[in-house]
């Protein structure tokens, strides 16, 4: 199977009469998302629940299995007895790290090719596929299929290594280009992305960041909060299906964008209703907590339950500080409250571990705990 050698960018033709209505329903979805966000108190704090299962659920297209909270357990010092459960967590911590360093980025320095090489460098810390060029662009052929697949059996092969360059730098100069639209652009450069596969493990988590970076530097969203892996996992034949074609049959290009607009305008539709339902949240817990401990930490306290939604008592670094016994005495009223939930009880030395019921199952979007 000889490598697919793409259209380069811009050179697309798409109908943009039959797109019209598409794009008006995915930019109206996202500026109604955009302005929920802009609503939101130290959104990058209540919303830092969302980032942890975007990180999930893009990992979960690639195949692997944790949950959030077996995330938030592991955070909170449960190791999970299988060594490849604890690999996929470690590969969910590292997507939601350099979703972060991104932003961090973004505030300083317009996006580059640079920062693709250094998200994936920390993507693949220490995890699965760390040995395969780890932050650096494939020198070698790469190919798409099950594993062992041979490269004459590939489902999809990359442009050759020596034509990569050239791609990627057209690549970057239309992702900072002006364009009729968009949300258009932002599915080009995804598609693109995906196709040209320049690293040898890892393109389709950093293609999916892409997403959020790209509408926080364009000034679509106010935060880079975007979560789309959501849709894409749950739609993901399609979504696998609606790139392999592209280079395959003819208007695939015009499908796809197609497929990705209605993805931007359904996945902005679910984060806002979660976004709400996690404001509405922090607003009744605040109140309860208050009510209950009528402490001067109860505001703290909510703040950092919501950073680390599962946590030990040891956890707890408020500011200002209480004492050790006053935090204690803070989690008991809240287990008893029911607020918080023993996910781990304690024995002997082992402390127990809590978490943040409502909280979870809303970001979940069922009962976990």
């Amino acid at each position: 199977m000889k490598p697919f050698i793409p259209t380069r960018l811009p050179e697309l033709a798409l109908d943009w009469n039959s797109l019209v209505p598409l794009i008006g329903r995915s930019n109206r979805a996202l500026a109604h998302y955009g302005g929920v966000l802009c609503g939101v108190p130290n959104a990058e704090l209540l919303l830092s629940p969302l980032t942890t299962q975007e990180a999930i659920l893009s990992a979960r297209i690639e195949g692997t299995q944790a949950s959030l909270s077996e995330v938030l357990k592991y955070e909170a010092g449960v190791r999970p007895t299988e060594f490849t459960k604890e690999m996929d967590i470690k590969e969910i911590l590292n997507y939601r790290n350099a979703l972060n360093e991104a932003e961090k980025s973004l505030s300083e320095r317009p996006f580059s090719l640079n920062l693709v090489r250094r998200l994936h460098e920390i993507l693949l810390d220490s995890v699965r596929g760390n040995r395969l060029g780890r932050g650096e662009f494939r020198l070698i052929q790469n190919w798409i299929g099950k594993e062992g697949t041979p490269l004459d059996k590939a489902d999809f092969v990359p442009p050759p290594p020596l034509l990569l360059q050239g791609f990627l730098d057209d690549w970057e100069e239309y992702y900072h280009s002006d364009q009729p639209d968009p949300l258009v652009q932002l599915a080009i450069i995804h598609a693109q992305f995906e196709i040209l596969h320049p690293f040898r493990d890892g393109n389709g988590r950093i293609g999916r960041i892409l997403i959020p970076l790209f509408l926080f530097e364009k000034k679509l969203l106010s935060h880079p909060t975007f979560y789309l892996s959501e849709w894409l996992e749950e739609n993901r034949e399609e979504y696998i299906h609606s790139l392999r074609q592209i280079g395959k049959k003819e208007n695939a290009w015009q499908q796809w964008t197609a497929f990705f607009l209605i993805a931007i305008e359904k996945q902005a539709q679910l984060n806002a209703n979660k976004a709400t339902a996690i404001m509405g949240l922090y607003g009744k817990l605040k109140a309860q907590i208050i009510e209950l401990t009528h402490s001067q930490f109860a505001v703290p306290l909510l703040d950092h339950l919501f950073q680390r939604p599962v946590f030990q008592t040891s956890d707890l670094d408020l500011k200002p500080a209480p004492s050790r016994p006053m935090i204690a005495n803070l989690v008991r009223t809240l287990h008893e409250s029911g607020i918080i939930k023993a996910v781990r009880e304690s024995s002997g030395r082992r402390a127990a571990i809590y978490g943040v019921r409502e909280l979870i199952n809303t970001c979940e979007g069922r009962n976990v705990i």
